[in-house]
């Protein structure tokens, strides 16, 4: 961007002098730009005529002159950047961000939060990382399959704990419970405006059961087919009370077959780079349409730095506004996540049983969480897996543990110190840990699994948090590495079986004996919980925690500039 240029040119010669008034030469200035003198005459009558600064030349070859400057480069760059999102072109503002985090703090406060843009609402959130694929099959990172939610549409999707329709509108169930039907909404379109066909939508489902991590959701499906043009058949291995939810899990959101980053749900993708994402309400959409026409992902993580004061903080705690109006912020939604970190043994190696049990036992007496040096207030000790399920009793015979044990351990950051704070506990027992870091958000293509003794992740819950449960059982290659064959085995049989029960409560009840087991036999437990909280300025409305941690994007609003007479 030329515009982009000049103005760090500008600013090469303005930080000579920190803008005060200069005696130099044409030469000088030619040097301090990185240009030759006759594109820096250019440049300074550009400069003047745009009342940048002032320069009287001295007659003669390499006499002095006197240069004025009349702006600072940070109101410049202000300028140019509210220029370019007048323009909607938030890519080439944020080629302007390439600041100090301390400046780029500065430069970013008017234009973050909630905007209202040439009669458009518009929300920017900071966000500290690029994000990865949107793919729905492959999305991995919370923000990622938060944003998949948006983007895509499914046959079912949940509505809090509630499976509710989407592309479908009623589904029923025949044949002993082994056919399910689901009926289509008409004339549902993809973002481009095309109609969806119930072929289209069979054909991403196939894909889906094609799939290595589709083919374990939906291990009770035979085949889709067509049973009308506005109604899809599900044939079944085995009975599956859970299918509406399985199909209601990011991973059976549907994209178009010919291009993935179209889809049918309330936004579209119209932007995705490193720096910017951003995505704009689908006039198109089957169910209600978002009150926030634009979301903007402005990817800063020179502002996710906690000596800065900024808005901006940790991934979980979402603040939207700027700088200048931090003390106008406010916790609008926040809560204790149900997702947890976890640690689980591998008890096929050098632990046995009771060898695990007093690992367990060791890393509850002793308060590990609540000593471990992360930011106050960010996590908090487990005390159930899920509320009214309870932690076991761990208490057991003294036993010797191994000289040396493996644990490996992947995101996030906190399971770095949580590894450190265990290592040093088990060196207290003459038990050396060594410590492997695998740097992911999951156990997917991780090669060294089987070799662990001891295991640290990360197990987020959305909603429906026991079928969530559930599909981690399913879909998590930890089990198959920590459990023997035999065991592994018994375990999805029992899965199958609780999938066959009619009765929620019953099939809830018999998930919780499961995990219950595990936890008994000193398998898996959970660690500590997230605190979510999302901030904002009071202009921003509909604000509401959802079980990601975020909110629903279809329902927050900022009121428009209306003047009150």
């Amino acid at each position: 961007m030329r515009q982009l240029n000049h103005l760090n040119q500008f600013a090469r010669l303005w930080q000579h002098s920190n803008g005060a008034p200069q005696h130099t030469s044409v030469a000088e200035m030619a040097a301090l730009c990185f240009c030759s003198e006759r594109h820096l005459r250019t440049l300074l009558r550009q400069w003047q005529q745009a009342q940048w600064l002032t320069w009287q030349a001295q007659a003669g070859r390499g006499r002095r002159g006197e240069l004025r400057f009349l702006q600072t480069p940070q109101h410049l760059r202000s300028a140019l950047l509210q220029q370019q999102l007048d323009r909607g072109q938030s890519q080439h503002a944020l080629q302007l961000a390439q600041l100090a985090p301390e400046q780029l703090g500065q430069l970013l406060q008017p234009f973050m939060g909630g905007q209202w843009q040439h009669d458009t609402p518009t929300l920017r959130i900071p966000y500290y990382r690029p994000l990865e694929s949107l793919t729905p099959l492959y999305a991995s990172g919370r923000a990622e399959q938060h944003l998949c939610c948006h983007l895509y549409a499914g046959l079912t999707r949940f509505e809090g704990n509630q499976v509710v329709g989407d592309l479908a509108h009623h589904w029923v169930c025949h044949h002993n419970q082994r056919e399910w039907l689901f009926y289509l909404r008409p004339q549902l379109r993809w973002h481009n405006g095309e109609v969806i066909s119930a072929a289209q939508l069979q054909q991403q489902l196939q894909q889906i059961l094609a799939s290595e991590v589709g083919a374990k959701l939906l291990a009770s499906v035979r085949q889709v087919t067509l049973a009308h043009a506005l109604c899809l058949r599900f044939e079944l291995h085995s009975p599956d009370y859970w299918l509406a939810h399985r199909l209601a899990t990011v991973l059976c959101l549907l994209p178009h077959p010919g291009d993935a980053t179209l889809g049918a749900g309330p936004y579209r993708l119209s932007h995705f780079t490193p720096t910017l994402v951003r995505i704009e309400s689908h006039s198109g959409y089957h169910l209600r349409l978002p009150l926030m026409q634009t979301i903007e992902y402005w990817i800063t993580p020179q502002l996710f730095d906690s000596q800065l004061g900024t808005s901006c903080r940790h991934p979980v705690q979402i603040a939207i506004g700027a700088r200048d109006e931090l003390d106008l912020l406010r916790p609008v939604s926040n809560g204790i996540s149900l997702g947890f970190c976890y640690l689980a043994i591998n008890q096929q190696r050098h632990l046995n049983r009771q060898q695990a049990t007093k690992v367990m036992r060791l890393l509850h007496e002793a308060q590990l969480i609540a000593q471990l040096p992360v930011e106050e207030g960010l996590i908090t000790p487990s005390q159930e897996m899920l509320p009214g399920w309870p932690l076991p009793d761990w208490s057991a015979d003294d036993v010797a543990l191994p000289a040396t044990l493996s644990l490996h351990y992947h995101l996030p950051v906190e399971l770095d110190a949580m590894a450190l704070a265990l290592q040093k506990l088990l060196a207290k027992h003459h038990c050396q840990l060594e410590l492997h870091f695998h740097p992911a958000k999951n156990w997917a293509d991780y090669a060294a699994l089987e070799d662990a003794d001891l295991l640290m992740g990360d197990r987020r819950i959305g909603d429906a948090p026991e079928f969530t449960l559930e599909s981690w059982l399913r879909l998590d290659p930890l089990w198959s590495a920590i459990l023997s064959h035999a065991r592994y085995q018994e375990l999805l049989t029992t899965l199958q079986q609780i999938q066959a029960q009619p009765e929620e409560a019953v099939r809830l009840s018999a998930l919780q004996h499961s995990f219950r087991q595990l936890m008994n036999d000193a398998l898996v437990t959970p660690l500590f919980n997230y605190r979510y909280q999302i901030s904002a300025p009071p202009g921003v409305q509909g604000i509401h925690l959802n079980a990601w941690g975020w909110f629903d994007f279809t329902r927050a609003w900022v009121p428009p500039p209306v003047a009150i007479e």
